[in-house]
């Protein structure tokens, strides 16, 4: 073999590998083409060092015998690497979960149980066996259905107020050290069964299943909708009575002092609650019952400014502030709400007469006026009273805070309805299938937990600049395929996580890297 110029007729040189047999000169390779002496110089030393790479051949290897041998190389590489694939997994999902679920400290409660029965709850909740099978198919862990039993009963027991501690002190980290301020609602969770018992009773449902037993989540969060504590009470319990012991075992649970303001919605407004809030030493915002409250008070609130984005403070007899605050969008939706359910008043009592069912009816029945021969009319008065209340929304508070941040920190309680939709929608807390007190609350102890690394991953998504949302990021790693290859000259097993996809390598760096919990 020797290197052999050639000239061409454009006056570049070609360089080759070539070699001579029996006379005949057969060309091994195509090193380039060059102009320059320079180039040509590069050239011929680039094709020696391919006869010193390949000179000690016995045989000759044409240019389609090269790719051929390439070819088979390449097969049998591509057949030793698959025969050595000894698993594959779906697990990309669980993987970031699980770092989200050690950042927050929940890796503290030693039980993989808990672990396991949270990232199901996250991926895919469903019941119980159906969750073992899920975790065996997908993850490839090996939880036994009676080991799961066995733990909803000691995490009820033992565990409930370890989670629920873990979740404060992450939640104080996030925010300085300072709560703040607590944000307390109540929802229902209903029960397929007619069966009742202490905990299990029918009461109304916010779900609209008044006829099934429930039992009535107190939930309290913080800004952000980051869950700190929760309470279960019996099915028929009043909502307005759920709010102070909540609170109360909270504070001194973690002692928080009395610094913090309570924030709650209407629901909850009774004097007896303010009362005692007061008489806690508890700061609060609550929304407020403008409509029920004194003649004098109901007109220093119709004299207000009926201006967007105007707030007016007005002190109470009892020394609290009553925040009264006009929108023209609220303006405008109570207004179209009226008129629908008036016109539905006008239909339905278009006779002049109406039945007991009737009479029972709630909503704009206020707007009816029933006369002694029980022949009903509409009454036009009570209709164009109502308008005057139209866009305003009032807030009793007895903190120092300026009208504008009560209006702020009210509105943040939308965080707790969220909560509440996040935990019922996305984390299928209900309906439950539970029977026994301690497993109905381990059942809601394990979606406390679930909610808290749900919210978690939802903030440090937005902090790394992730693209999709919670749902969207965890569907997308469910087609991400992990492998697992044995190497036998080395002695050990690596894995590889394969993103093929642009929605996969957007989202590889949560499962690839740790920096991203950083924030």
């Amino acid at each position: 073999m020797f290197v052999r110029r050639k000239k061409n007729r454009s006056g570049s040189t070609s360089v080759v590998v070539a070699d001579k047999s029996s006379g005949t000169f057969t060309e091994l390779k195509v090193i380039g083409v060059g102009m320059t002496e320079d180039e040509i110089r590069l050239l011929v030393k680039k094709g020696k060092e391919w006869i010193a790479h390949y000179g000690g051949q016995q045989t000759i290897t044409f240019p389609n015998e090269e790719s051929e041998r390439l070819k088979r190389e390449e097969d049998t590489m591509t057949e030793h690497i698959v025969s050595n694939i000894i698993r594959t997994s779906l697990k990309s999902p669980q993987t970031i979960i699980n770092k989200v679920y050690d950042k927050i400290g929940f890796n503290t409660v030693q039980d993989e149980e808990l672990r396991h029965l949270v990232v199901s709850r996250i991926c895919s909740p469903m019941s119980k066996k159906a969750t073992v099978d899920y975790l065996r198919r997908h993850f490839k862990e090996d939880v036994s259905l009676q080991k799961v039993y066995r733990y909803l009963d000691k995490l009820y027991n033992t565990q409930h107020e370890l989670v629920q501690e873990i979740s404060v002190r992450h939640t104080q980290a996030l925010f300085g050290g300072n709560i703040g301020i607590l944000f307390y609602d109540v929802t229902t969770l209903y029960f397929e069964t007619m069966d009742k018992d202490e905990l299990r009773e029918s009461g109304f449902s916010k779900d609209g299943k008044n006829a099934n037993p429930q039992v009535v989540l107190g939930l309290l969060v913080s800004r952000g909708g980051y869950p700190l504590s929760y309470s279960l009470f019996n099915g028929s319990q009043y909502e307005g009575y759920t709010m102070l012991p909540i609170v109360d075992d909270f504070v001194q649970r973690f002692n928080l002092g009395k610094d913090c303001i309570v924030v709650a919605d209407a629901g909850l407004m009774s004097a007896k609650n303010v009362k005692l809030l007061r008489a806690g030493g508890y700061k609060y915002i609550i929304g407020a019952r403008i409509k029920k409250e004194s003649g004098e008070m109901m007109e220093k609130i119709i004299a207000t400014e009926h201006r967007n984005g105007v707030f007016n403070d007005i002190r109470c007899p009892d020394g609290d502030r009553l925040i009264v605050g006009y929108s023209d969008e609220r303006a405008k939706k109570n207004a179209y709400d009226r008129e629908k359910g008036v016109e539905r008043l006008r239909k339905r009592y278009s006779k002049g007469t109406l039945t007991k069912s009737d009479i029972n009816r709630r909503g704009y029945n206020k707007f009816l006026s029933i006369s002694s021969g029980v022949t009903v009319s509409i009454d036009e008065e009570k209709i164009k009273e109502d308008a005057m209340w139209d866009g305003l929304k009032g807030y009793k508070t007895n903190t120092d805070l300026s009208p504008e941040e009560v209006y702020e920190a009210y509105q943040n309680l939308w965080n707790v309805e969220r909560s509440f939709r996040i935990t019922k929608g996305t984390l299928d807390v209900r309906p439950m299938f539970h029977f026994t007190s301690r497993r109905i609350e381990a059942h809601v102890c394990i979606c406390f937990v679930a909610l808290k690394v749900y919210k978690e991953l939802e903030r440090l998504l937005k902090l790394s600049g992730c693209p999709y949302s919670v749902d969207e990021t965890l569907r997308i790693a469910e087609t991400i395929v992990t492998i697992e290859i044995a190497r036998p000259k080395n002695n050990d097993i690596i894995t590889k996580t394969l993103c093929i996809t642009e929605e996969e390598r957007a989202i590889s760096y949560l499962i690839d890297t740790d920096d991203w919990l950083d924030f």
